[in-house]
């Protein structure tokens, strides 16, 4: 009965790391169809939210009988109740993606970025592809040190989101208030991307250590 235990948890962490690539493969078609005004990516990206939507249904509810079958105490509830909560920020982080690629959809069969700010959010893409990749590692591993890294790729993402708003605020931004806003959401759902990806790590320090803080070193 132990041993079937020990294997449920491990299936967990692996259903995980499966969620995780997902979102990331969400977030790479969703930036695509941004940035070519590709509406059958985009539809792409908003039909497979489900099967986010399912892969926490399932997770969850798995978490919940060991939860009440179990009984876990110590590490093992910690690895429970962390599982539910990693879950929870990489279903967010599909949602995001869902986002760009309905704005995406939206502004079809016109480009929803003007050519002023593509290689902002094409580098902002490229990091969260690279956030989330990271993630799905540091939650297949349990590695602290890989967690407590990707604090500082985050900060490159902050970073792109402050050169995103110097492009919406000069002076001689000609492209008008709705493109204004739909870039201002897209930053932000970028940015909420990478942050959910820090806070998954961050549980993973937890999970590993019983410390609620990365101590981020680079």
């Amino acid at each position: 009965m132990r041993e079937q235990y020990r294997e449920e948890l491990e299936d967990i962490n692996a259903c995980l790391v499966e969620m995780a690539n997902a979102v990331g493969s969400a977030m790479s078609t969703a930036t695509t169809a941004l940035l070519d005004a590709d509406v059958a990516l985009a539809d792409l990206v908003i039909a497979g939210d489900d099967q986010i939507d399912a892969a926490r249904e399932s997770i969850e509810q798995r978490c919940f009988t060991l939860l009440a079958r179990q009984q876990p105490v110590a590490t093992d509830l910690r690895t429970i109740t962390t599982a539910m909560r990693i879950v929870s920020d990489l279903e967010r982080m599909g949602d995001l993606a869902e986002h760009i690629a309905k704005l995406a959809r939206m502004r079809f069969p016109d480009h929803a970025v003007p050519l002023e700010v593509r290689p902002i959010l094409l580098e902002a893409g490229h990091i969260a592809e690279t956030l989330v990749a990271k993630t799905a590692t540091v939650i297949g591993t349990l590695d602290v040190k890989a967690a407590q890294r990707l604090e500082a790729e985050d900060d490159l993402m902050d970073q792109l989101h402050r050169d995103l708003f110097r492009e919406l605020l000069a002076d001689d931004w000609p492209h008008g208030m709705e493109t204004a806003i739909d870039i201002t959401l897209l930053g932000r759902y970028y940015e909420r991307f990478a942050d959910h990806a820090v806070s998954v790590a961050r549980r993973v320090v937890y999970l590993v250590t019983g410390e609620h803080q990365l101590n981020a070193t680079v």
